[in-house]
C-alpha cells in the first residue's frame, strides 16, 4: 500500500465526509509555487490554498517575521492584553484600502467570521436589519455567511432554515443572458415586494465572484449600487476575501471601479497562509458596535499579524500588482489561442491574475462540468493543481502564487494546454 493510499484510508476512518477534499494525495512540504506529496511527487500549485498564497508557500520574509514573533509570544488575547502589531496592521490597512475618509479596522480569524462581523457592524451603524446579496456569491460557511451565499450545492443544502432578512438579486452575467439592467430591476423589485429600502442595512458584493465563477462585476453595476446606497442610507460592503492583495492587478479589486465601499472585508492572502481576516471601514461606521460587541478569543493572532505585515511589504517590494497583470495576460493569451480552435471554451475572463475559463458543450452550449473535471483530473495526473468553481461547476480558476518563477509558470501552462486538449479527445 502506498503512503498516499494509507493516509487516505486513515482519513476516511477518522474525518467527516462533509469536508470535501480535492485530491487523494497528502502534502509533505511546499516552497513558493510547488508542493511535494508524502511519496515525493511534485505538484505545481495553481490553487494557492484557495487564494491564500499570493506570496507563495513559506516566503522567506513572512517566515522570518513569524519566527521573530514566536520568540516573543504566541497569544495573549487582544481583548485581554493588546499588542503593537495589531495596531500597526490596522493602521496599514486603513491606509492602503480604498476609501478617501478616516477608517478603522478589526481583526478576526476567518473570512466567514469577518463577513459575520461586517453584517453586525452594518446593522449597528444603521439600526436596520436587511442585507442584499447576489446569486452565485460565496461569503462563507457559518450560518449568516451561508445565508448570504448564493449557491445551494454543496454549501446550503440541508442546513436551513437560515437567518431572516437576507435577499438575493441576480448577478449580471452577459454570457448567461443576465444584464446589469435586469439585476438592478430585481433590486428595485425587492424594494417594492419584499423589503423597504429604509430597512436595508447593507448591500454586500464580491467585485469578482470567487466560488461563483470568477465573474467580474460590471462597472455600471458598481456605480449604481453606490448611488442606491447613498440614496437610501444603506452601506456598501465589498467582500475582497479572494480578490484582495494584488490578485486582480490592483491591490484591491474595488480600485478598478473608482468608487469606495463603506466596509471592505479581507482574509485569505492577507497573512500568507496564517489564519487572519479583517473588517475595515468608515471610522464612524466601525465604531457603531458597542465595546465588547466585536472580537474573539483568537481574533487577530499575533503570529498571523506579524505574517500580514510582512506580506504587505512583499507585495510592495516584489511589485506583485504588476506581476499579477503579467501572469494573467499570459494565461489569457494561451486560453484565447485555444478558444479560437476549441468550442468547448465558452469564455475566458477576469482581472489581473484572477482568471477563469468557462467550459460549455460544443454543440448545445450548455455548461459542461464534466469537461472541466476531465481537465482538472488530467492536470493533476501531470502534476498541476487546479480548482473548479461556478454554480454549474464548469469553470476552472487560476490562483497560483504571484511569486511563481517564470520557468515553473511556463511548465504549468504547457500542462494546462495538454490537459484541455486531452479532455477534448476524451469526448
Amino acid at each position: 500500500m502506498s503512503l498516499n493510499t494509507e493516509w487516505q484510508s486513515r482519513k476516511e476512518q477518522a474525518t467527516t465526509r462533509g469536508v470535501g477534499v480535492l485530491t487523494q494525495v497528502f502534502a509533505a512540504r511546499a516552497e513558493n509555487s510547488e508542493i511535494w506529496d508524502v511519496e515525493g511527487k511534485r505538484y505545481i500549485d495553481f490553487a494557492g490554498g484557495i487564494g491564500v498564497l499570493n506570496t507563495g508557500h513559506r516566503h522567506p520574509k513572512v517566515m522570518a517575521a513569524v519566527a521573530g514573533q514566536l520568540e516573543k509570544f504566541t497569544h495573549t488575547c487582544y481583548q485581554v492584553m493588546p499588542y503593537p502589531g495589531y495596531v500597526a496592521l490596522a493602521e496599514k490597512l486603513n491606509e492602503i484600502t480604498p476609501g478617501r475618509f478616516p477608517k478603522k479596522t478589526s481583526f478576526f480569524s476567518t473570512g466567514a467570521e469577518a463577513v459575520e462581523n461586517a453584517v453586525k457592524i452594518a446593522r449597528a451603524a444603521t439600526g436596520r436589519s436587511g442585507i442584499i446579496a447576489f446569486s452565485g456569491a460565496f461569503h462563507g460557511r457559518t450560518m449568516m455567511a451561508m445565508a448570504l451565499t448564493g449557491k445551494v450545492a454543496p454549501y446550503k443544502a440541508g442546513f436551513g432554515p437560515f437567518p431572516p432578512e437576507i435577499y438575493h438579486a441576480p448577478f449580471p452575467i452577459e454570457l448567461h443572458g443576465v444584464s446589469v439592467e435586469e439585476a438592478l430591476h430585481a433590486i428595485n423589485t425587492l424594494f417594492k415586494a419584499d423589503i423597504d429600502p429604509t430597512r436595508v442595512a447593507a448591500v454586500i458584493i464580491e467585485p469578482v465572484q470567487g466560488e461563483g465563477g470568477f465573474y467580474v462585476a460590471p462597472p455600471k453595476l458598481m456605480r449604481r449600487l453606490r448611488e442606491l446606497c447613498d440614496e437610501h442610507g444603506m452601506l456598501l460592503i465589498a467582500d475582497e476575501i479572494q480578490s484582495g492583495f494584488a490578485r486582480t492587478g490592483k491591490l484591491f479589486a474595488m480600485e478598478h471601479y473608482g468608487i469606495d465601499p463603506d466596509i471592505i472585508v479581507t482574509a485569505k492572502s492577507l497573512a500568507g497562509g496564517f489564519p487572519l481576516s479583517a473588517v475595515t471601514g468608515r471610522a464612524d461606521v466601525m465604531d457603531a458596535a458597542p465595546s465588547g460587541g466585536l472580537g474573539g478569543t483568537y481574533a487577530g493572532s499575533p503570529v498571523a499579524i506579524a505574517a500580514a505585515l510582512a506580506v504587505i511589504e512583499v507585495i510592495r517590494d516584489e511589485r506583485l500588482v504588476e506581476r499579477a497583470n503579467q501572469l494573467g495576460g499570459e494565461i489569457k493569451s494561451l486560453l484565447g489561442r485555444l478558444q479560437a480552435d476549441l468550442p468547448q471554451i465558452a469564455e475566458v475572463r477576469g482581472l489581473g491574475a484572477m482568471i477563469g475559463v468557462e467550459f460549455a458543450d460544443a454543440k448545445t452550449r450548455e455548461p459542461d462540468s464534466l469537461f472541466a473535471k476531465r481537465v482538472q483530473a488530467r492536470a493533476l495526473e501531470d502534476g498541476l493543481l487546479l480548482l473548479t468553481c461556478g454554480i454549474h461547476f464548469n469553470v476552472i480558476r487560476f490562483l497560483m502564487p504571484l511569486t511563481v518563477p517564470d520557468t515553473v509558470f511556463a511548465e504549468a501552462l504547457q500542462i494546462l494546454e495538454r490537459s484541455i486538449r486531452a479532455a477534448v479527445k476524451a469526448e
